[in-house]
């Protein structure tokens, strides 16, 4: 990933988006120094929140937690549980199928950036877009979140 370009946030910057991951995710995210980096060729911008790849923006929209930041920061909300099997899909970079959740939070909504977690240890696996509201998400079938970022992509291995 070539980097095109990265420059320390005003504070203003900073409270915005400690305020939106509050909202979708209720979790504080603190730092000393939020920096934005910006790739040449990826449709997402990375906030590194005291030199650790923790918040990004996808196509614009408002900023939400990496892989990483969400298992630094535990997600109270916006999280969908996934059962072992799905553990090596997820991770894979797959979208969700229904049969494999076990949980989601029920005011997810179609659209809604998510966090995707296994259920054993609710360590976070991926990042990805809800294609359902969270209480219609646990069943029998078809394709319920789009996987955005995952364990082991470019932006997980990302490091400043």
């Amino acid at each position: 990933m070539q980097v095109k370009s990265r420059h320390h946030l005003r504070s203003d910057e900073i409270t915005a988006i400690r305020e939106a991951v509050a909202d979708h995710l209720g979790v504080d995210v603190d730092g000393d120094t939020f920096e934005l980096v910006e790739f040449v060729d990826a449709n997402y911008q990375l906030v590194l929140v005291d030199g650790d790849p923790a918040v990004f923006y996808v196509d614009d929209d408002e900023p939400f937690l990496t892989v990483r930041g969400a298992n630094d920061y535990d997600p109270e909300t916006g999280v969908v549980t996934v059962d072992a099997g799905a553990i090596s899909f997820v991770s894979d970079g797959a979208d969700v199928m229904r049969p494999g959740i076990v949980e989601a939070d029920v005011a997810i909504r179609e659209g809604d950036l998510v966090v995707i977690a296994e259920e054993t240890h609710g360590k976070v696996l991926a990042v990805g877009r809800a294609l359902v509201d969270g209480d219609e998400m646990v069943g029998d079938g078809g394709k319920v979140v789009s996987s955005i970022h995952h364990v082991g992509d470019e932006l997980y291995e990302f490091s400043a």
